[in-house]
């Protein structure tokens, strides 16, 4: 009986020898979904020349992009990121990394960020657009368009002082440029009572899939009428609330060939309380969607935070896809 049970335990040591990262992932699991969905070696070829062939060997693009995808998905800091990936079997099984294989440090995903550069991170997300457009999915024939505050990491009482010292009156969006320590965040206002101090994502939905079709960040001072210019889709129907109902939006939807379903405000001619009630039923699904959304930014200045939103927009779309029931994106050539 010794003798068996020794073997058996000879066994049982011998098999756990042979477990993998594999093994430890069920085959449920989310990622693995995510894995399949998209090619990221594929989609990082284009941007290969962002690390150099000579000195030290990097993890390299596909590796970057499977990270920041993952990094925004569970909406976590850098550092943040470095703990999850070290402790977090199936995030290093998604990101390719071996059960025993060291792992970066926080200080990486700023570096390749910064390498990859928002340039790059929009072009992905142009990729992956026009993909969807080729499956079908985005058709643009009725789209929602909204834009939501992004609030700038709060520095505004510092900011203020060191108005008052440098002899200004007032510390506003006159004098944001030469003061504040985000010099191109600004003060936004919505709804005359509703004040924030930093930028402003906008962005359309194809109504169809629920999939985002156009991003845009602008600072917070530009009208939901204004930005809407970057996010217009070409042609269909563009279903808005009040802030739409006017120029330059009219404009840029007559301009795009669409057709304008944006509520009225209530002294305008031609007001339709029944028409504008239907159209409040048909975006409340898409007003949802984006309610629940992290409203801070990351980083600081305009080109990093449209980076920001990119990125979001992506694995936005990314998790739509599953959701949806989706198993591949069929990815059109770079």
């Amino acid at each position: 009986k010794n003798f068996s049970r020794m073997d058996s335990m000879t066994k049982r040591k011998q098999n756990s020898l042979f477990i993998t990262l594999d093994d430890l992932v069920s085959e449920d699991h989310p990622y693995r979904k995510l894995d399949a969905l998209l090619s990221f070696d594929e989609l990082a070829n284009p941007f290969l020349d962002i690390y150099s062939a000579k000195g030290r060997k990097e993890k390299g693009v596909s590796f970057g992009l499977r990270t920041l995808v993952l990094q925004f998905i569970e909406d976590i800091s850098d550092r943040e990121m470095e703990r999850f990936l070290r402790e977090n079997n199936s995030a290093k099984w998604f990101c390719e990394l071996g059960l025993t294989e060291k792992t970066p440090d926080h200080s990486y995903f700023g570096d390749f960020r910064k390498r990859l550069g928002t340039k790059n991170i929009m072009a992905v997300f142009q990729r992956v657009r026009e993909s969807l457009k080729a499956m079908g999915l985005i058709r643009e024939v009725f789209t929602f368009v909204d834009a939501s505050h992004l609030i700038s990491k709060l520095t505004t009482w510092d900011d203020r002082d060191r108005s008052i010292k440098a002899g200004l009156e007032k510390f506003n969006n006159d004098t944001a440029e030469k003061i504040a320590v985000d010099p191109q965040a600004r003060f936004g206002c919505k709804g005359g009572n509703k004040f924030w101090y930093g930028y402003k994502e906008h962005a359309s939905v194809d109504m169809q899939s629920g999939l985002i079709n156009k991003i845009a960040a602008t600072s917070a001072e530009v009208t939901d009428a204004s930005g809407l210019t970057h996010v217009c889709p070409n042609g269909g129907a563009v279903f808005g609330d009040k802030g739409y109902c006017v120029n330059p939006a009219k404009s840029t939807l007559k301009r795009n060939g669409c057709h304008d379903a944006t509520i009225k405000k209530a002294n305008m001619k031609g007001k339709d309380t029944e028409k504008d009630r239907w159209i409040s039923k048909m975006r409340s699904p898409y007003e949802r969607v984006f309610a629940h959304r992290n409203r801070r930014v990351r980083y600081r200045g305009l080109e990093k935070v449209q980076f920001q939103v990119g990125i979001r927009a992506l694995t936005f779309n990314l998790k739509r896809m599953i959701i949806l029931g989706f198993n591949n994106i069929n990815l059109v050539p770079a």
